[in-house]
């Protein structure tokens, strides 16, 4: 990384250089375009005219940022910028020249209309040429470089568009040690074309006989690049990665921030990355402008969850994180990944434990955020359903003490991260989750009726791919053991969607709670279109066949029967809870239901009694008349339909 002073010093170069590009312009147009007296004249006059015009076109170009990109880096935009600053140049030399200068001064045209055109062909020559030729420059000597030393030859997988992004980045050292060698596509289209000079050899289902070929040649890859776009379903990912199998080639995915050549990076291709239907994009504009300059705290903030939106809080521009974390090997990961990262985001950690209340209202109230995002939950069914009482502290104690923290520290948003399984539940995950979402719901109605403009808003995941204690995780170490792969039931569907996606979907929803409309449209529940559900028993043969071996003959399937607390099917949106349109794509919502505030309260102080007395049936209780759904779970199978759920619990605002 260069110095501050070394990169000074190169901005202040490239600011000479096209100063020095402006007076040369003008010399040059007078040179070429008169002779004789006519150009002693003119060059006569100059020095009265040309330091001026050069500090204004200084300022011209700094308005249109030709000194925020690098040579190194220059491209389409770059060059478009030379343009227009160049047409203003030329556009006041025009009114300089036509309205003050003849009539007033010269008392002819100094310029005239074939030196002024004359100047424009040249200023953008002498502006963008240096430009070009430096980043060809560059280019010839990294490929040079490249094919020079031991760089390795890789074959790249998908689209045009996203395969020129790959091959930039490996031209401008991003991705060292790899060389662009070959392209195939998905795309019968791209046979015969090439990208920035490297071929297109073939289509993805041909992966096998053109890098045997390439072998017998002596040219062979030693790595393949999949691009997002080779691993979506009409591309059949299973289909071409099973042709790798004899290939033994290691096989790496793009992942980057979106930003261009120099955010693209490679990371081992996972079992995970082709088990979902396409991710949803994002507005990271939206995003960017909604967490620029704030303050942000995150519970739970070591987490899979939580340490993940800590790391996007921080790529958006947040100014200040602090992480609350109750492991401290947790908060010490995430500390020293947010560390190594380029960001402006001051980051903090501390140890502390959502159920003390007094040291979380401390911490929120000396912090002073403007967005609390609550990721600190326990969230393992059978766990739960055997120490109830460690949720009831946890899920809800705990997110009681986060949100009263939030509003005494006065919070703009609030945000509760929920699951599925709130949404008529039969665990004991689900029942504290739920009661959760309604006390924030009930907070979040007195500010909304009080127009004080704080909001407190939930979000529901489904399962997140790679998060700890995913299935996903699950079952690559039992197929590593080489079986067998254990199913509750065969019969058990799930939604799912990836890390990203769900970390994406929180801070999305915390920018629609701050405009969303009035306050009968308002959402208090935010939910992921993930698409068709999967049955997790295709989900294990899937993960099987793409390891490499047979269901059924390498490795068994093992049906263990369903656990308390789980159920076959998972649902959305409870059927009372009346929907709500957002506005953003591949984001659904719900307005909200919940319960008075003083209810809430004389359930929280019956939980406390209970958790005293270590009586589950009297917490049973509670949480039977504070979600009647959850008293219908002894008397459904797994997954079965219930009856509309009774509204006895459901109250107009306090």
């Amino acid at each position: 990384m260069a110095s501050p002073s070394k990169q000074s010093f190169k901005k202040l170069a490239v600011i000479a250089h096209d100063l020095a590009a402006t007076a040369a312009a003008i010399w040059l147009v007078f040179v070429v375009r008169f002779e004789g007296p006519l150009l002693e004249e003119h060059l006569r006059y100059l020095p009265r005219f040309l330091p001026f015009f050069v500090v204004y076109g200084g300022l011209v170009y700094w308005a249109f940022s030709l000194y925020r990109s690098k040579w190194r880096f220059a491209s389409l935009p770059d060059l478009s910028n030379i343009v227009k600053a160049t047409t203003i140049l030329t556009l006041t030399l025009i009114i300089v020249d036509y309205v003050l200068v003849s009539p007033n001064f010269y008392g002819a045209f100094y310029f005239g209309k074939i030196s002024i055109a004359l100047y424009w062909l040249v200023q953008i020559a002498l502006l963008g040429g240096p430009r070009l030729a430096y980043r060809y420059f560059k280019f010839s000597r990294s490929r040079h470089q490249a094919a020079r030393g031991a760089a390795h030859p890789a074959l790249l997988l998908g689209r045009g568009f996203e395969v020129e992004m790959v091959i930039r980045a490996m031209e401008a050292g991003t991705m060292r040690k790899l060389r662009p060698a070959g392209i195939l596509s998905p795309r019968a289209d791209d046979l015969g074309q090439s990208i920035r000079g490297v071929p297109v050899l073939g289509l993805l289902s041909q992966i096998e006989e053109i890098a045997g070929d390439a072998a017998e040649r002596g040219e062979g890859f030693r790595r393949i690049v999949a691009t997002p776009s080779a691993l979506l379903p009409e591309a059949e990912p299973d289909k071409w990665l099973a042709r790798t199998r004899k290939l033994a080639l290691p096989i790496s995915r793009m992942e980057t921030l979106g930003e261009g050549a120099r955010d693209t990076e490679l990371a081992p291709l996972e079992i995970e990355d082709l088990l979902v239907r396409s991710t949803v994009r994002i507005d990271r504009e939206r995003l960017g402008g909604f967490l620029k300059g704030k303050r942000v705290v995150v519970t739970g903030g070591g987490g899979s969850i939580g340490s993940e939106i800590c790391l996007r809080c921080a790529a958006f521009g947040a100014a200040e994180l602090l992480i609350v974390e109750s492991s401290e090997p947790a908060l010490f990961q995430v500390t020293e990944q947010l560390a190594v990262q380029e960001h402006e985001t001051r980051v903090s950690g501390v140890l502390a434990d959502v159920r003390d209340r007094d040291r979380i209202t401390a911490l929120f109230t000396t912090f002073a955020p403007d967005i609390v995002i609550h990721a600190a939950a326990l969230k393992h069914v059978p766990y739960l359903e055997a120490d109830w009482s460690e949720g009831v502290k946890t899920n809800i104690f705990g997110s009681v003490n986060v949100t009263d923290a939030a509003i005494a520290a006065r919070a703009k948003i609030f945000v509760l991260i929920s699951t599925d399984k709130a949404i008529e539940p039969v665990s004991m995950l689900g029942a504290t989750k739920r009661f959760a979402e309604m006390y924030a719901q009930s907070r979040d109605a007195e500010f909304v009726g009080a127009g004080r403009g704080m909001r407190l808003v939930a979000v529901r995941f489904g399962n997140v791919l790679g998060s700890v204690g995913s299935v996903v995780p699950k079952f690559k170490a039992q197929i590593a053991r080489g079986g067998p792969i254990t199913v509750t039931s065969p019969d058990m569907i799930r939604y799912f969607m990836t890390i990203r996606e769900a970390c994406d979907l929180v801070l999305t929803a915390a920018s629609h709670a701050r405009s969303d409309g009035p306050e009968e449209e308002r959402a208090a529940v935010y939910v992921l279109k993930m698409g068709q559900p999967v049955k997790i028993m295709d989900l294990a043969e899937r993960m099987i066949r793409l390891a490499g071996f047979e269901p059924g003959e390498d490795i068994e399937i093992v049906v263990t029967g369903v656990r308390p607390g789980e159920r076959l099917n998972e649902i959305l949106f409870a059927r009372d809870e009346p929907m709500a349109e957002t506005g953003l794509d591949g984001v659904m919502a719900a307005k909200p239901v919940f319960a008075n505030r003083e209810r809430l309260q004389s359930w929280l102080s019956r939980l406390e009694d209970a958790l005293k007395a270590d009586d589950r049936a009297a917490a049973d209780t509670v949480l039977d008349e504070a979600i009647p759904d959850f008293r219908l779970r002894h008397g459904a199978a797994p997954g079965a339909p219930t009856q509309p759920a009774s509204q006895e619990a459901v109250a107009s605002p306090p």
